[in-house]
């Protein structure tokens, strides 16, 4: 090899390791380009969190709230204590979320819904009922845990869980008063009524198994949904179970209640 080619060769390898280190307009480095943070493993995040609820429930069944600790949480989950505060931090802050997502969420859209001058009140009641037993059939040990812990609520969480029921009662219960003034719905007692769909939206937790059961999570919400409506629905022609004076007697003692109610408003 000449002493020129020896020359090139040795002027080559610098340029060879400059194309791979491109530099920026400024003369420096290109920085290197941070992790994408937009997409998470939200899935795999839901199914732990799932299982952690899930446990905590089962845990705090069988030995109460003050009896269980998160180490005993996470033993039976199989993993660390520190892997276990990458979701929750406490037994508190378990609770604060359970609070958040089936207490606070549901409510402001049931309260969104409730307002909806768009939909008749058939229709609200229809979407409303849908929403809280569709939440309870996807998240059935989540409720369960929530209701067993209620009296061990930190008192701000036990304060937001008062207020989400207390606002989903509400609009359960505006909703039904627009029915029946509207005529659309029976004269029914409207906080009665209320409590009697709510109460059923929240069974789902109880009867439905996501996965394993005869009903997948939007049929058993269908289901609930349709059976809010003809609870309280006024039919387009009422039909009495049986014929006389007594029944046509029993009819208009119903239109009565109803004109009374409207007098009233």
């Amino acid at each position: 090899m000449t002493e020129r080619s020896g020359n090139a060769s040795k002027s080559a390898k610098p340029e060879s390791r400059r194309r791979a280190q491109p530099k920026s307009a400024a003369g420096r480095r290109s920085p290197k380009k941070p992790a994408d943070t937009t997409t998470r493993p939200t899935a795999r995040r839901e199914l732990v969190e799932n299982e952690i609820f899930e446990q905590a429930a089962r845990l705090f069944a069988e030995r109460g709230f003050a009896g269980t600790n998160l180490q005993d949480i996470a033993d039976v989950m199989g993993i660390t204590r520190p892997a276990l505060y990458y979701y929750v931090k406490s037994k508190d802050d378990l609770l604060a979320k359970l609070v958040a997502q089936m207490t606070e969420a549901p409510a402001a859209e049931i309260e969104a819904l409730a307002n909806d001058d768009s939909l008749d009140p058939a229709a609200r009641l229809r979407k409303i009922a849908h929403l809280i037993a569709f939440q309870r059939a996807g998240h059935p040990s989540r409720f369960q845990l929530l209701l067993r812990s209620e009296a061990d609520l930190p008192p701000a969480a036990a304060k937001a869980n008062r207020a989400g029921q207390r606002a989903a009662l509400t609009g359960l219960m505006h909703v039904m008063e627009e029915g029946v003034l509207k005529g659309q719905f029976r004269p029914v007692d409207t906080r009665a009524a209320a409590l009697a769909v709510a109460g059923m939206c929240n069974w789902v937790a109880w009867w439905h198994h996501p996965g394993g059961s005869l009903h997948t999570d939007e049929e058993a919400a269908e289901l609930v949904a349709d059976m809010a409506v003809a609870m309280v629905i006024r039919p387009d022609e009422r039909i009495p179970e049986v014929s006389g004076p007594k029944a046509a007697l029993a009819l208009l003692r119903q239109d009565l209640d109803y004109l009374e109610r409207v007098l009233d408003a």
